[in-house]
């Protein structure tokens, strides 16, 4: 996937696209992939077991019983030119210290956010942030759970007027797709490049 060019331009041309799912425990990572996914996603999921208790903090998503414990990978085709894989990375910060591993060779990211539990998404802003890496926050629309404005969102995580932020349902086809295309449109207008994605 990586062509050993660090030139984002060339690397893009290659037309296969490494991108990445972060964010907290329980935002819907495995969903976002799997939802998306043209062939049939790896998961890595584990059930939660009385181990992790006083661990893992379930607050908000009590009726979670599984965790990926290294990754979820899944492919989508956008058009003839453009292949991307997609790299859900673990929630929990015991297993954090896979995030440089998946990171490698990515082009950018997409930042999940629970608004009932947006701090959980704190660490991966910074991840990326930190690196360079160009991502976009994508607002999982949790039923039942308050729908602030995407303003209001980009306030309380104080991420820059720069980076796309955008409100979805990752259990939706349509809506993911949206959210990978803008997160690759906002690469290619990182590197100086125009694109037509769809």
């Amino acid at each position: 996937m990586e062509s050993g060019n660090s030139d984002p331009r060339q690397r893009l041309a290659a037309r296969a696209v490494k991108l990445l799912i972060a964010g907290g425990f329980g935002v819907g990572k495995t969903t976002m992939v799997g939802s998306v996914s043209e062939v049939p996603p790896l998961r890595t999921e584990e059930v939660l077991t009385a181990a992790s208790e006083g661990v893992d903090d379930l607050a908000g998503v009590e009726q979670k019983t599984t965790t990926t414990v290294a990754l979820d990978f899944g492919r989508i085709t956008i058009n003839p030119e453009l292949i991307l894989y997609l790299f859900g990375t673990p929630g929990q910060d015991r297993f954090w210290f896979m995030w440089d591993e998946l990171a490698h060779g990515a082009l950018g990211a997409v930042v999940l956010a629970d608004t009932r539990r947006l701090e959980s998404c704190f660490p991966a802003v910074d991840f990326f942030e930190r690196r360079g890496l160009p991502f976009v926050v994508g607002v999982n629309c949790f039923d039942g759970a308050y729908r602030y404005g995407t303003e209001e969102v980009r306030a309380a995580l104080d991420v820059d007027h720069g980076v796309p932020l955008l409100l979805c349902d990752v259990r939706d086809r349509d809506s993911t797709k949206q959210v990978l295309i803008t997160l690759v449109e906002h690469i290619m207008a990182t590197a100086g490049l125009a694109t037509s994605s769809h």
